[in-house]
């Protein structure tokens, strides 16, 4: 709920209280960000003017592609020499000075319809929110001097005639710190707005309803910087939100206090004025969540916290990590150990390891030539006898050779 107040105190012209008004039900109203937002943004896009680009932007030159075979892209180019224009591409939306894709033309959907509940609902949020001063406070208006949020001011202040008169009311109850913040914010604009009767920016200050269709002060204050006035028949969300953020802060006049109940209604019934039409009701009576979880009666019914199931086991490489391996080959560790003092000078293992060495050098010096002797030996206790060719074999042999060469 936006707030519990049932009652606002009234305040003069002076600053003093004159009594108490009851606040309608509208002040109670959720407060729906998303609704604010999505309505503030259609009404924004309604209040642009039809634009578009001109038909021939892009297209006002002589251009035509070169064709192929000149190993250069088909785009269409400049004609003429002597400049750095001749040759460049044109007509397409991606070089430099051609016409834009899908250009825009004064014909295009430029309003936005909203529903009128949606902005009925949409300002009974802010207007809520205008009661609820650390989202006042947010929105960063100076209200550290005013008595109340909501703050109310008594009839009288609906017949403020000059300005100067205004001035005085707006900072006996509190606001001075708040216009003066406005009126030091006024700066030139950046950009080319300064050429576009916008050359001026100026924060937003308090927003004045008022209620009388003759109110005087709708022509005392309209001059007075950051200070925006609204008749309660006609408020404006534009007005009430600024950017689609709610908060804005209002000084009320009681008739437009009292006004609000007959637009807007009650829970109990509907408006008077506008047909057919109910306040939101709040999807939930109490939005502090971690209370109502924290609360008795939720834990109570509340089934106990699961424990996290354990990790399952990591797999881990044996030839990378040593206790796994130690775990999978017992004394590995120990072989390594022994292993690594083979490279050891001096050490127990490397003159062990040397004294096999010259063990195995003698030996093999003892044992030189044995095998050579013994394949002697072997050959020559089994000789091979060889048969000799005859006399008239010899001569058969001796002149085949001879008429191998007479034929070469």
């Amino acid at each position: 709920m936006a707030t519990a107040l049932a009652t606002a105190t009234v305040l003069s012209v002076e600053g003093k209280k004159t009594g108490s008004v009851a606040l309608p039900d509208v002040f109670k109203a959720p407060l729906r960000a998303d609704v604010v937002r999505t309505v503030f943004v259609g009404m924004s896009k309604n209040k642009r003017q039809a634009h578009g680009v001109k038909y021939e932007s892009g297209y006002d030159t002589a251009a035509i592609s070169w064709g192929t075979g000149r190993a250069v892209a088909r785009i269409p180019r400049v004609p003429g020499g002597g400049t750095h224009r001749a040759g460049q591409g044109a007509f397409g939306n991606m070089c430099r000075g051609g016409g834009m894709f899908n250009p825009l033309k004064t014909w295009r959907k430029w309003h936005r319809k909203i529903n009128v509940t949606a902005k009925r609902h949409a300002l009974a949020a802010s207007i809520a929110a205008s009661a609820v001063a650390p989202l006042v406070m947010a929105r960063g208006h100076e209200v550290m001097d005013v008595p109340e949020v909501p703050l109310v001011l008594s009839a009288d202040a609906e017949a403020i005639s000059t300005t100067k008169a205004a001035i005085a009311a707006l900072k006996a109850v509190g606001l001075g710190a708040e216009l003066e913040k406005s009126d030091a914010s006024k700066k030139v604009r950046t950009g080319k707005g300064k050429m576009r009767n916008r050359r001026y920016v100026l924060r937003k200050g308090p927003l004045v309803v008022y209620a009388g269709a003759d109110a005087a002060i709708a022509k005392a204050a309209r001059n007075i910087p950051g200070v925006e006035l609204c008749s309660v028949e006609r408020l404006n969300l534009l007005q009430l939100a600024p950017g689609g953020t709610f908060g804005r802060l209002c000084v009320w006049t009681q008739p437009a206090v009292e006004r609000l109940g007959e637009l807007y209604g009650s829970y109990a019934a509907g408006s008077s004025v506008k047909k057919g039409y109910t306040l939101p009701r709040p999807m939930m009576a109490n939005t502090d969540i971690a209370r109502i979880i924290n609360s008795d009666e939720i834990q109570s019914v509340l089934q106990p916290a699961k424990m996290t199931p354990s990790a399952p086991r990591q797999r881990k490489n044996a030839l990378k990590n040593r206790n796994v391996l130690a775990r999978l080959c017992p004394g590995v560790l120990a072989q390594k150990k022994v292993a690594a003092l083979a490279h050891v000078k001096g050490s127990v293992v490397q003159k062990k390891i040397a004294a096999l060495k010259v063990k195995k050098s003698e030996k093999a010096k003892k044992v030189k030539g044995a095998n050579k002797t013994y394949f002697k030996n072997l050959t020559s206790a089994h000789p091979i006898y060889t048969k000799k060719p005859t006399k008239a074999e010899r001569d058969a042999m001796e002149e085949e050779a001879a008429a191998a060469e007479e034929e070469e």
